[in-house]
């Protein structure tokens, strides 16, 4: 694999339950101690009825389930009978009266075979339901998540509408007050022309009266001669012209309501693009190292970035200054895992010792820890919101690969070693997260492998989950992760090495997406990681192939998980 690590070796060993000191070897079935050798022959043997107890050695542990008794089974069929056979062609038990009446050329094998064989069965069945389950929550995952979307659109709408009705309702306002402006003009202009009208026939009539009124006073009057003398002239003046007015006016225009109809409002169109769940990734910054690859990258609480390579056997603290990386200290360090501290300082492991090591920001020393996996070797680090610490660790020399949950004394909380079937969970732990239901991701994949998964621990110790790739993504290319991390919305994102592909899981391992980063034109990303403030990282790595000193790092945005 491109920018694998050395192999790590090593385990925890656990203590005798009786005298707290030496290591386990041996293990009572009836009372449950866990004993070293000395115990077991000296002060286990002094506990009442001990000499009936069953021993067993430690390495048998979890190999056989509790006892079954095969030899007591009745004959439903023969009473006073008991089961000896299992009859593989009538998939039933029979007693040696059934051999001879019904089953004596059919295939009998041991009850017990044939109880471990069905068992077997169930149990394959019992995966398919599993698989099936894990189906059926993703699905529901989608489900959640389109609902989600769905009410986003929905809200997005119903606000555009609002929007449009509040800017229908202005422009509607705007043109009625321009109607009444017409329609006010219209009216002004009309009465002006009556209004002279008027005026000329009010003159005209003033006069009308007056000479009226002359000629009232010219009949009534007593002197004969003024009479005769003015007779002539009232006469000729009495015609008076009608003044001419306009023959019609202009009339107010009638108002015709426009039709208010949907399509005027607006109208919904459908969508041709369905709610679905969709990742989206843009990039921010692009940054060139001098690393062969970015093997891990930790950001920290002043803007500042750890970066590490272990194949360089070099880490690094920067400042992001535009699209440079501004160096602030540099060590010369073989560190196979990194993590900050809350103190800032770096807790790391090393080829040299199974104890993590602390390296001080300040004066640059590397210290122990009380954080101890011996006499595994810890291959990665990862520190909990609340400040636990999860190692991961291997011993190729003992065949023994193990995840250590440690508190701040490094007391071993939990060790995640063995399955239910007493066999090894892990064949290298890789890289770890958590997410906000306290469980555990590991990235369970020997760096010399071309292919592995990623695991999923609950706090009780027990696996939650696997995933090993999705069918579409590795149907011809094997599912190959190698980091993992944990998303603000409490997703979890794994990078496949070998296609490029973010994979993303839910809180319990189920997967939801993928995200290829070649679409963004991101090439081998290898590491990954988020700020506090939600900001993302990726760190890449070189092909094979090439010699340079050239991975990039990307700081980007990540919707959609």
């Amino acid at each position: 694999m491109a920018f694998s690590q050395s192999v790590r070796k090593s385990q925890v060993p656990l203590k005798c339950n009786l005298c707290e000191n030496d290591t386990i070897e041996w293990k009572c079935e009836d009372c449950g101690l866990l004993l070293c050798t000395n115990c077991s022959d000296t002060k286990h043997s002094k506990i009442k009825n001990a000499q009936n107890h069953k021993v067993i050695d430690i390495k048998q542990v979890g190999v056989y389930s509790e006892a079954v008794d095969f030899t007591n089974i009745k004959c439903k069929d023969h009473p006073g009978q008991l089961c000896c056979l299992f009859c593989t062609n009538c998939d039933s038990l029979v007693c040696p009266i059934c051999i001879v009446k019904i089953h004596k050329k059919h295939d009998l094998i041991e009850i017990s075979e044939g109880f471990y064989t069905n068992a077997e069965r169930l149990k394959k069945g019992q995966n398919k339901i599993q698989t099936n389950r894990t189906t059926l929550a993703t699905k529901k995952e989608l489900l959640e998540q389109c609902k989600c979307r769905t009410n986003e659109k929905c809200t997005k709408v119903l606000q555009n509408i609002q929007n449009h009705g509040i800017a229908l309702k202005k422009a509607v306002d705007k043109y009625i007050e321009e109607l009444k402006n017409e329609v006010r003009e219209n009216k002004k202009l009309i009465t002006h022309q009556i209004d002279t009208d008027i005026d000329v026939i009010l003159r005209s009539m003033k006069e009308t009266d007056d000479k009226n009124n002359e000629t009232e006073e010219l009949i009534k009057a007593s002197d004969i001669a003024k009479f005769f003398r003015e007779v002539r002239r009232i006469e000729k003046s009495i015609e008076i012209l009608v003044p001419k007015t306009q023959s019609s006016y202009n009339c107010i225009s009638k108002f015709v309501p426009g039709e208010i109809n949907q399509s005027n409002v607006g109208v919904l169109q459908r969508d041709d693009n369905p709610v679905k769940l969709s990742v989206a990734l843009n990039i921010i910054s692009e940054y060139q190292t001098e690393f062969t690859g970015v093997s891990d990258i930790i950001p920290c609480p002043d803007k500042s970035i750890w970066i590490n390579c272990n194949k360089d056997e070099k880490l690094i603290k920067v400042k992001l200054e535009g699209n440079i990386l501004n160096t602030l200290s540099s060590f010369k360090i073989d560190a196979y895992g990194i993590a900050v501290l809350p103190s800032n300082d770096i807790l790391l492991s090393t080829a040299e010792t199974s104890r993590l090591q602390q390296l001080s920001v300040t004066t640059g020393k590397l210290t122990d820890t009380v954080y101890d996996v011996a006499p595994l070797v810890p291959t990665v680090i990862h520190i909990t919101s609340d400040n636990k610490i999860i190692v991961g660790g291997n011993n190729e020399e003992l065949g023994r690969k193990a995840v250590f949950v440690m508190n701040k004394k490094g007391d071993h909380e939990t060790v995640y070693e063995h399955d239910e079937y007493n066999q090894l969970i892990f064949k290298y732990p890789w890289s770890i997260t958590c997410t906000s239901n306290c469980n555990i991701h590991v990235v369970d994949c020997h760096p010399d492998s071309d292919s592995g998964r990623v695991v999923v621990l609950g706090q009780g110790g027990d696996i939650i989950n696997t995933y090993t790739g999705h069918t579409d993504v590795n149907k011809n290319i094997p599912f190959q992760p190698v980091r993992i991390v944990t998303t603000p919305r409490d997703k979890v994102v794994v990078v496949d090495f070998k296609t490029n592909v973010f994979h993303i899981l839910n809180n319990a391992g189920e997967p939801l997406t993928q995200f290829n980063t070649k679409d963004n034109s991101i090439n081998n990303p290898f590491s990954l990681a988020f700020t506090s403030t939600g900001q993302f990282y990726i760190g890449c790595t070189n092909p094979d192939s090439s010699t340079t000193k050239k991975a990039e790092i990307y700081h980007v945005t990540l919707s959609g998980c």
